[in-house]
């Protein structure tokens, strides 16, 4: 058995989350792998996953049901969005578990930290993304929410 499978079975995903922002010294409260976010997200009641990964890398790539899309940054230059921490404060509180997905999880540590710095106490930041990171060959397939066994779809 793997050691984060191991971590999960032992204590709560938000509380190893914590452990590793502390550990990295992180602005925002935490980063969770996907299967570590999947149950935060399930489990807490509240909790929201925030895909904010462009319109068309859903289209194209593939979205999670019943996540919330707000774009982090539009396709084709890769603009900021401007309203993005407006459009969350208008939807939920300042103490909602937030968990943030990008493609490889370092648009969502950018916007997590944003989030944090507009006043949001419980941001969470997904290690790996959808897609993961890359392979020596430039690929998106080593890890991410769509290599494990967790809900998602191309429509």
């Amino acid at each position: 058995m793997n050691a984060v499978v191991v971590e999960l079975a032992t204590a709560h995903p938000l509380e190893l989350a914590q452990r590793r922002a502390r550990e990295l010294n992180l602005a925002y409260r935490g980063t969770l792998t996907p299967p570590e976010a999947c149950a935060a997200w399930q489990s807490v009641p509240g909790a929201v996953l925030i895909d904010i990964r462009s319109e068309a890398e859903l289209k194209l790539i593939g979205r999670i049901p019943q996540a919330v899309n707000i774009e982090w940054k539009f396709f084709p230059d890769w603009d900021l969005n401007p309203s993005f921490v407006t459009a969350i404060q208008r939807k939920y509180a300042p103490e909602t578990v937030l968990i943030l997905l990008c493609r490889s999880g370092i648009r969502s540590d950018e916007a997590a930290t944003k989030l944090t710095s507009a006043g949001f106490e419980n941001v969470f930041n997904v290690l790996e993304g959808f897609e993961g990171v890359l392979n020596e060959a430039g690929r998106r397939c080593v890890n991410g929410w769509k290599s494990y066994p967790l809900p998602w779809d191309q429509r």
